[in-house]
């Protein structure tokens, strides 16, 4: 059985080391359909793009909190008060504005059958390294 396409949220994951600066890696992505009752999160951090923009960055703390929002996403029990939150108020949560080093992007939206299938279409397109 074929499922329909349904509509679909999802927002860049950025790291960005030195907020002041504003220059950023893209380091995952959230994608929401409420429709199919879905959030996943791709994430890949990329130690070397960060570095790069801050030689002095605390790696080890960003991959933390990277692989933290994905927990958030997972539902993870471990990940706190958040990722016990139903799946529409987690998304809301972690693509809130922040000024902070891992912060989630615009939301844009879309259409897809499968968000597994589209998040990982996603991370190979906007996250993921050419190649």
């Amino acid at each position: 059985m074929t499922r329909e396409p349904q509509r679909y949220e999802y927002a860049l994951l950025q790291v960005m080391p030195r907020p002041e600066r504003g220059e950023l890696v893209n380091a995952g992505l959230l994608l929401y359909c409420r429709p199919l009752r879905s959030l996943v999160a791709r994430v890949h951090f990329d130690r070397a793009r960060v570095r790069a923009l801050d030689p002095g960055a605390d790696l080890d703390a960003i991959e933390t909190s990277v692989k933290l929002v994905a927990a958030i996403c997972a539902g993870d029990p471990d990940a706190g008060p958040a990722a016990a939150e139903e799946i529409g108020r987690r998304f809301r949560w972690l693509t809130a504005p922040r000024s902070t080093v891992v912060r989630a992007g615009p939301v844009h939206s879309g259409f897809t059958a499968s968000p597994d299938a589209e998040a990982d279409r996603l991370l190979a397109l906007l996250v993921l390294p050419p190649g």
